[in-house]
């Protein structure tokens, strides 16, 4: 079975056989549907054995993406679905709160039994998301990998505004404010602006996923500022197309 997450970000196309993944591949969402192209109105065909994958006629799809593109032979599930699926497979959970740091939105979600109660959506503003991180990171000229290495001694950035936030960061670096303390700042920054939705639907543990759980100072802050369990699914950024894969394994 393939399962399909169109991200706003990247498209993640993941195999599993008997419960595991046996192949994992990621595009940059733009260049995917450039070299993909669309067929009729709104319709990606997709030629699997291209992609890599054998030829399933499991095939399952959800995401950001789907709204707009429906890709052939495939059965279309919500991403909260999608999501909720995977985090369940991948810690053997089954109460829990999801936190799903994507792209361009997270999704916080309470889980009870396995099944979706509740979820709220920061999907207005781009300061609770990867594309911030990724934003801040490259301002930094760090890494990803070494922006979520920092929450130690933070600088406050009053700004929850990506735009704002951005000015504010320039103008520390200026005065030439140490680039951990200023990473710090920016993990605590994305955390003040998820802590409303995280403090409402909060669970004894929390899970992460999305490509933003890779953020490992994020993680802790969550720890810290919680009290709660707070455990990263593994490939956190596959889990919505693992999600789809156990959908299909299911019905």
């Amino acid at each position: 079975m393939v399962g399909i997450d169109l991200g706003s970000r990247n498209v993640k196309i993941v195999q599993m056989v008997d419960g595991k993944v046996v192949k994992k591949q990621s595009f940059d969402t733009i260049a995917f549907y450039r070299r993909f192209g669309l067929v009729g109105e709104g319709r990606l065909s997709l030629d699997l054995a291209e992609l890599g994958f054998d030829v399933y006629e499991e095939l399952v799809a959800t995401g950001y993406g789907k709204l707009a593109v429906t890709v052939e032979g495939a059965e279309q599930i919500p991403e909260i679905q999608a999501h909720v699926l995977g985090a369940c497979h991948s810690t053997g959970f089954s109460s829990f709160t999801l936190v799903d740091i994507g792209g361009q939105d997270t999704k916080v979600v309470q889980i009870r039994n396995g099944q979706a109660v509740d979820f709220l959506t920061n999907d207005r503003c781009a300061a609770g998301s990867g594309r911030y991180l990724e934003h801040m990171a490259g301002i930094l000229g760090m890494e990803l990998e070494e922006l979520g290495r920092y929450d130690q001694d933070p600088v406050h950035l009053n700004s929850t505004c990506a735009i704002f936030g951005e000015t504010e960061v320039i103008g520390h670096i200026v005065t030439g404010c140490p680039a951990p303390r200023l990473a710090a700042g920016v993990n605590y920054a994305v955390y003040r602006k998820l802590a409303p939705m995280i403090r409402k639907l909060k669970s004894e543990v929390l899970v992460l996923s999305g490509g933003g759980a890779l953020n490992q100072a994020l993680g802790r802050i969550m720890s810290r500022e919680t009290g709660c369990q707070v455990i990263q699914v593994p490939e956190p950024q596959y889990n919505g197309a693992i999600g789809c894969c156990i959908y299909r394994r299911r019905v």
